[in-house]
C-alpha cells in the first residue's frame, strides 16, 4: 500500500500539526448572523440554482464577476451504462479489518449517522463500533446539506475513536473542501478563472455554501481540511474523490500529488488555489468510450487496480436524471440508487449515490465481488 504522505496514521488525533494556512480572512458575508426566516440554501437573488447536484451555477443571469468553471452535467443514456450489485469480503488481507468507503456526504449528517450505523460501523450514540476496520471517506463533506461542520467534527472524533480501537478512519479532500477553504481564505477577492473573473465566495454559495456552516467553521477544522490527502491506493483500490485524470498534472507519485496539493494550500495564492479547485471539479472521465484508457493512465502511474471515486453522482452517470424539469403531465420521479456503480470495464467503482438530490448516501465494504 502506498501511503504518500498521509498524516492521519492511526494513533494520531485530529489536530495534530500547527496551522498551515495562515493570515485567514474572513470575508463580510460571513461576519453577518444569519437572519431568522432566511432560508437555509444561500444564494445569491440573481438567478436560480440549475438543480444539478455538481457544479450548479444560476440558469439565467449570473453574479456580476463570475465565470463558471463547469457548465451543466451533461447526460448520457442509461444504457451506455450497467450498475451492478455486488457482495463483499468479511475482511481484509494482513489481519487488518475490513475496509469500507464512504461516497459524497454534503452536510447530510443524521443520513451519513444512518448509513454507517446499517454497516455495524458506529453504535445507536454515533461513536465507533467496528473496532480493527478502516474507513475512508472519498471527500466533499460540507455544502448543500444543513450541517457540514457536524460532518466534519463526526468524522474526526471518529478518527480519534477508531485509531484508539485499532483501526482507522482517514479522509481525502474533495473539491468543496477547497472550495470551503477558498471561501474562508480569500472570500471576494478575484481570482483568474480562465474564462473571466471570479470568486471563491461567489461560487461556494453558487454551489451550495451554508453561511451557518460558515459562521461554526473553525482553526481546527481549517487545519484538518488543509491536510487532507488526494489520492491514495488502499489493498489495490485507488481511492481519489474526483473522476477526472487531472491528478497526473500534480505529480508522478502518490506522494508528489499529495505534497504538490499541500504546498498550494501553504503558499496562500489564490488564483492558484482556483487552479487546484478548477480541475478537481473535472468529471466524467471515465464514462465514456476512452474511460477504460483514462483509468488505466492513473492505474499505471499510481498503482492499484481498480479506482474508486465520488463527485459525480451515480444518477447521472446512468442517466436517470434526464432533464431539470419534468414534462408536462409527467411525475417527477426521483433517483433510483441501491449501490455503488461499476463500470469503464469494471476498472471504476462511483461511490455518489446523489444524497443531495434525495438519493442515497453509500458507505460499502470493499473489495466488491460478483
Amino acid at each position: 500500500m502506498v501511503e504518500g504522505s498521509m498524516t492521519q496514521g492511526a494513533g494520531q488525533g485530529p489536530a495534530v500539526r500547527t496551522a498551515t494556512l495562515r493570515d485567514f480572512r474572513v470575508p463580510p458575508y460571513a461576519q453577518v448572523p444569519v437572519q431568522s426566516g432566511q432560508p437555509e440554501q444561500s444564494v445569491p437573488a440573481t438567478g436560480s440554482l440549475s438543480g444539478h447536484p455538481g457544479n450548479a451555477i444560476p440558469d439565467d443571469e449570473l453574479p456580476e464577476g463570475y465565470t463558471p468553471t463547469e457548465r451543466d452535467l451533461p447526460v448520457i443514456n442509461v444504457e451506455d451504462t450497467v450498475q451492478v450489485h455486488l457482495a463483499a469480503e468479511s475482511a481484509g488481507p494482513g489481519g487488518l479489518g475490513p475496509l469500507y468507503v464512504v461516497g459524497d456526504v454534503h452536510g447530510y449528517l443524521d443520513e451519513l449517522l444512518g448509513s454507517l450505523a446499517e454497516q455495524g460501523l458506529v453504535d445507536p450514540e454515533g461513536h465507533w463500533a467496528a473496532g480493527t476496520a478502516r474507513l475512508w471517506f472519498l471527500g466533499d463533506f460540507t455544502d448543500r446539506g444543513p450541517d457540514g461542520i457536524g460532518v466534519i467534527d463526526l468524522v474526526m472524533r471518529l478518527s480519534a475513536e477508531a485509531a484508539a480501537a485499532g483501526g482507522y478512519c482517514k479522509a481525502l479532500m474533495g473539491n468543496h473542501e477547497l472550495l470551503f477553504i477558498g471561501a474562508k481564505r480569500f472570500g471576494d477577492t478575484p481570482v483568474n478563472s480562465g474564462a473571466g473573473t471570479a470568486t471563491f465566495q461567489a461560487a461556494w454559495l453558487l454551489n451550495g455554501g451554508q453561511r451557518a456552516d460558515m459562521e461554526r467553521l473553525q482553526d481546527v477544522h481549517l487545519q484538518w481540511m488543509s491536510r487532507l490527502d488526494a489520492v491514495v491506493e488502499e489493498d489495490g483500490h485507488l481511492f481519489m474523490h474526483s473522476d477526472t485524470t487531472a491528478y497526473l498534472d500534480y505529480g508522478s507519485t502518490i506522494e508528489d500529488v499529495n505534497d504538490t496539493v499541500h504546498q498550494i494550500l501553504t503558499r496562500n495564492d489564490a488564483d492558484e488555489c482556483w487552479d487546484l479547485f478548477r480541475k478537481l471539479t473535472k468529471r466524467f472521465a471515465f464514462r465514456d468510450e476512452g474511460g477504460p484508457q483514462a483509468v488505466q493512465e492513473l492505474l499505471s502511474q499510481y498503482g492499484g487496480e481498480r479506482v474508486v471515486h465520488g463527485h459525480s453522482p451515480i444518477p447521472y452517470l446512468l442517466g436517470e436524471v434526464g432533464t431539470e424539469e419534468a414534462s408536462e403531465g409527467e411525475e417527477d420521479r426521483g433517483p433510483v440508487v441501491e449501490g455503488p456503480h461499476v463500470y469503464a470495464d469494471g476498472l471504476a467503482i462511483a461511490m455518489d449515490g446523489g444524497v443531495t438530490m434525495a438519493g442515497k448516501l453509500l458507505v460499502v465494504q470493499l473489495p466488491l465481488h460478483n
